[in-house]
């Protein structure tokens, strides 16, 4: 048994979710997000919210079970709240900066890498070593955040690169004579 699919979505108020078979479409104050679930499981509007059930009882239905709940989930989160990442430089000279719709990176190669900025998502750089990434999709947060890491991850010597805020890099000891 999913015990996270078995807990209804509630639904804020100032926020409407219409249900088209398996499609679900969430609208509120930042935006309108959409979701569709897989044909294993099946989704409801209730009184007390969103409820997703699974059809049958085999291993795929039961997976998706919990998957689907916390997609809907994040639906319903994005476009109240939103979803935020935050990214941290470290390195002598490294620094970004935002540029109309391009995020600027000197990160110690012999040019700039320039970034652009998708649709949906809004990039801050409040000092040159940070960089804050907001919007209403958490799929799309998390993948522009790997993109920019990407560039230059943390290497373990030093601990130079790009990383999560809240990322932990394992440092390793330096050669010995």
């Amino acid at each position: 048994m999913s015990r996270i699919g078995k807990k209804p979505v509630p639904v804020p108020s100032g926020v409407t979710a219409t249900i088209n078979g398996q499609e679900v479409v969430v609208k509120g104050p930042k935006g309108e997000l959409s979701f569709v679930a897989h044909d294993a499981v099946q989704v409801e509007m209730t009184d007390d919210g969103i409820r997703i059930d699974p059809r049958n009882q085999t291993k795929l239905a039961r997976s998706m079970w919990g998957m689907c709940r916390t997609m809907i989930a994040n639906l319903i989160t994005g476009v109240t709240a939103g979803f935020e990442k935050k990214l941290e430089i470290t390195g002598v000279g490294y620094r970004a900066q935002v540029q109309g719709s391009t995020l600027n990176l000197a990160l110690g190669f012999s040019h700039d890498v320039k970034f652009a900025i998708p649709e949906g998502v809004q990039i801050a750089c409040p000092k040159p070593t940070e960089i804050v990434i907001n919007g209403i999709n958490k799929q799309q947060i998390g993948q522009v955040a790997a993109n920019i890491r990407e560039y230059r991850p943390p290497e373990p010597y030093k601990g130079k690169g790009i990383r999560y805020a809240d990322e932990h890099i394992v440092r390793k000891e330096g050669k010995k004579k």
